[in-house]
Parts: structure tokens; sequence; C-alpha cells
């Protein structure tokens, strides 16, 4: 099942996508207060949202998909990743490979609802920052106990030229106004088949050029989502409604450093594409 949000009477609300443009709203909920009651009850938003959506079928355009409480973000979870910052950033040899194969996950808080961006909605480009880049990654809905309720598209966007000044400036390289888009929808893990076989594409244009062009496949993740989530929710309880970013296997380069106007695009065909303006905040 495809679950998002949309606008309808008025209203926010989350909605059950038939396409990319054709959805059921489920009146009353927003998908955090969906995702809320599914944590209380137990259940999975597939059989929640069924039997809470209206049977009318509306054209829609997608907002963000959820509110989040809180974002947080894994790093050096692809190899090409790794290997990249440790080439970029002149750090003692292996500083970031160690973290791939180490047996503890990088992992950070990017922040709540407040940085958080749905499609066609600006992505920031910090000020301070001449080498801001979008990150594409598979991003997961998880609940209170760290159960998986979906997943979606989404793009740490990361100020790369900060964290190479030194590595201990990553909180400011990963959080400021803009810094995480997801959408444009949910799929549950029901329906969303193997999570490791899943083709990725980013492509960022300036007006009618192309700046760059990547793709992944989500097989090359060298941790399983469990794993991730399990050293997330070490000693940290995180709220019902928590999405975790959960690395990058595209590397866009300083020669492709985000400018205003930019417009980035990435594409998972079994979710969909969210697509994202580039902004000075």
């Amino acid at each position: 099942m495809k679950l998002g949000q949309i606008k309808s009477n008025g209203a926010i609300v989350a909605a059950i996508f038939e396409d990319e443009t054709h959805a059921r709203p489920i009146p009353d909920y927003t998908m955090l207060a969906l995702v809320q009651r599914a944590d209380v009850e137990g259940t999975d938003l597939t059989s929640l949202a069924t039997r809470l959506a209206s049977s009318h079928v509306e054209e829609v355009t997608p907002l963000i998909p959820i509110s989040p409480r809180e974002v947080w973000g894994a790093g050096c979870t692809y190899e090409i990743s790794s290997s990249f910052r440790d080439a970029e950033h002149g750090t003692r040899e292996g500083f970031y490979r160690a973290v791939f194969e180490g047996g503890r996950p990088e992992l950070f808080f990017k922040g709540t609802s407040r940085i958080a961006v749905g499609p066609g909605q600006p992505i920031g480009i910090r000020e301070d920052s001449k080498f801001t880049a979008p990150e594409p990654e598979l991003a997961v809905l998880i609940g209170s106990k760290g159960q998986i309720f979906g997943y979606t598209v989404s793009n740490d966007v990361s100020a790369w030229d900060i964290e190479k000044e030194n590595p201990l400036y990553l909180p400011q390289s990963k959080t400021f106004t803009g810094c995480a888009a997801i959408g444009p929808v949910f799929v549950t893990p029901d329906e969303l088949g193997d999570v490791y076989n899943l083709d990725m594409t980013c492509r960022i244009t300036r007006g009618d050029q192309v700046t760059f062009e990547g793709s992944t496949n989500t097989s090359k993740l060298g941790r399983k989502m469990e794993e991730i989530i399990g050293f997330l929710l070490r000693s940290n309880p995180v709220p019902a409604g928590t999405v975790l970013q959960t690395g990058t296997g595209i590397i866009v380069t300083q020669e492709s450093a985000l400018a205003p106007g930019d417009v980035v695009t990435i594409s998972v065909p079994q979710i969909g594409t969210l697509s994202n303006p580039a902004a000075i905040v």
C-alpha cells in the first residue's frame, strides 16, 4: 500500500494513493496520527488504513508524507560513501572505511519536522557552504518499538565542505533548514518486496542543463535495516513517526555542488519520484 498526505476539504489528511495523482483520503487523521494509532494498537498501517479510508477517490497533489517527530541519518553504509569521504576529506587512512566495516553504524540527528520538506518544496543550501550536495537515500518510517511501517525516498542534504573542514563539524553539515526531503509516499513492507534490490537514480538539473546523474542499488547497502534501527534505539527511545535515512550510495562531487534554482530529482520505481528545487537558507 502507498500512503501519504493530501489536502482534502481544506485539511491535511492521510491518504491511500491509487496512483501518483489519485488517492482516497483518511478523514480526521494526519499520517502522524495514523502511525501513532497503529503503534499503540500494535497493528500494521495497511489494515488500519483500509478500515479508515474513504471509498471516494480524489485527484490530488502529494504533500510531505508525514510531519516526522524526529529525523535521523545513517552514514557510511555504502562502500562508495566511505571511500569517497576518506579521499575527499584527507582524513587518516581508513577513517570512514572503519565505520563502514565496523560493528557500530554512524548515526546522527537531523532534526524534527521543522527541517523536513516534501515534494516540490525547497531544499536548503547553507549560506556558509560552497559545497552543499544531495544525498539520495532510502528512508524508513518506524514506530516506538522499531517496527517498520513503510519506506520512502529521501534526500539527506549535506554541506560536505563543512564536514571536510573537520569531522567534528558533522552536526552543522547535516542540520539546517530544508536539509531533509522525503516523499512522495510511504510504501508498506508488504507491497515493497525486496528492500535490498531497489534501483535508485538521482539527477540535478540547472535550467535545461543536467549537471549530475548517478545511480545505485540497495543491494550495495552494507547493513540490514533492522541492525541500523537496533543501534538507533539503544538507550535512545524514539517516538512513533520517526524517519530514519539509511545512507547514500550516490556521490555528488564538488563540480555539481548545488546552486540556487537547481532541481534535484530522486527516483525509486517501486516508490516514486521526489523532486525539489534548491535555495539558499
